[in-house]
């Protein structure tokens, strides 16, 4: 098991847009994020719905799926996809949220559980990791939440989906308070025509690799 983060952003390193609000998730402008996702199989799959391009970015996204056995997330990040994602979100694993407002847990379609954790990132991995099994469990956002797990050196694994669009404004991954300063080694490097794949794994100070 490692903890990985797993984010489309933008060449000039944008992971949302502007105005983000209950009704726009993305965020203004934050479309070629993710329309690039919509069409592949392996996403559609988990839409309960058919078709789709079977190509090397939905390779990508199925691996993803299938090494993912727990995920955790901000309370913006839940609050913003909760409509959107309804009865059948498409995590189909444990998603633990971080809050500061209790919520009883909630059981969706598909084996989705959103559990709100109360008592901090630390705790709401825990639960993830002991849910996960032997599989990953990753830190799915906002950029606020993946700062805390990266100052804290808790995230073993980053692998980036960089799309070619510069979206000018919106929410930064890096550069906000809380990442601190890391060190990577290169995993992969797979381009498409629809997005640049990068994985690092991130390395200790002792020169060995996290979680390795």
């Amino acid at each position: 098991m490692i903890v990985t983060a797993d984010l489309a952003i933008s060449l000039d390193g944008y992971v949302a847009g502007t105005d983000i609000t209950l009704d726009n998730p993305g965020g203004d402008g934050a479309e070629p994020l993710f329309e690039w996702i919509h069409n592949l199989a392996s996403w559609r799959e988990r839409q309960g719905l058919t078709g789709g391009e079977e190509n090397r970015d939905s390779e990508l996204m199925r691996e993803w799926f299938d090494a993912t056995g727990a995920v955790v997330m901000g309370r913006m990040m839940y609050d913003t996809g909760e409509k959107f994602w309804g009865d059948n979100p498409p995590f189909r694993t444990p998603v633990f949220v971080l809050t500061h407002r209790p919520r009883p847990t909630l059981v969706k379609e598909g084996g989705t559980t959103f559990t709100f954790v109360t008592d901090g990132i630390h705790r709401a991995l825990a639960q993830a990791k002991s849910a996960a099994g032997d599989r990953n469990v990753d830190i799915a956002g906002g950029a606020s939440t993946v700062r805390q797990y990266l100052g804290e050196g808790l995230i073993d694994e980053l692998q980036l989906h960089v799309v070619p669009a510069l979206l000018g404004a919106g929410l930064p991954l890096f550069g906000g308070p809380g990442a601190g300063r890391r060190d990577l080694e290169p995993v992969r490097v797979v381009a498409t025509p629809l997005a640049t794949h990068l994985k690092y794994r991130f390395v200790s100070r002792g020169g060995t690799s996290v979680g390795a």
